[in-house]
C-alpha cells in the first residue's frame, strides 16, 4: 500500500460518488486476493454480507480474461446491494481474511478529499 507510506493522502472524486453508506453507489468495491485463495474468499465475503445481498465477480481485462494485478493477484469486484453505514468493522474483517492483499476501502487514510460538483469544488480535511 503505497498511500500508507505518506503523511498526506488526497482523494479526488466527483459528487456522484458520494454515498450514505458502504457500496451505496452500486459500483464494485475492489478486493485484491491471492490466486489460490480466490474461491475461499468468494465464499467468506458472500457469507459476511449475506443479509445485505452480494454479487462478486473476478475483474476481467479487455480480452475477457482474468485481470492479473501486481504479484499475480486477482481482483474481485464485490457488489453489496444494500448500503452499509458501519464500514469500519467489515473493512477490518475483510482485511483479516487469509489471502486478501488489500481492499478498496480507505479506512481513516485520506487527509484531504476534493469533491467536484456542478460548478463548484469543495475540500474536506481530516
Amino acid at each position: 500500500m503505497v498511500e500508507a507510506a505518506y503523511d498526506n493522502f488526497v482523494i479526488v472524486v466527483d459528487d456522484s460518488e458520494l454515498v450514505s453508506g458502504l457500496c451505496g453507489s452500486r459500483l464494485g468495491m475492489p478486493i485484491e486476493v491471492m490466486q489460490f485463495c480466490r474461491m475461499y474468499n468468494f465464499v467468506r465475503l458472500q457469507e459476511l454480507f449475506k443479509e445485505e445481498g452480494v454479487d462478486a465477480n473476478l475483474t476481467l481485462d479487455c480480452n475477457g480474461k482474468r485481470y492479473v494485478a501486481d504479484y499475480s493477484n486477482y481482483i474481485i469486484d464485490f457488489y453489496i446491494k444494500t448500503p452499509i453505514r458501519d464500514y469500519a468493522a467489515p473493512g477490518k474483517e475483510i482485511a483479516s481474511f487469509e489471502g486478501v492483499v488489500d481492499h478498496g476501502l480507505f479506512l481513516d487514510m485520506p487527509t484531504v478529499v476534493i469533491i467536484a460538483g456542478k460548478g463548484e469544488v469543495s475540500v474536506k480535511r481530516k
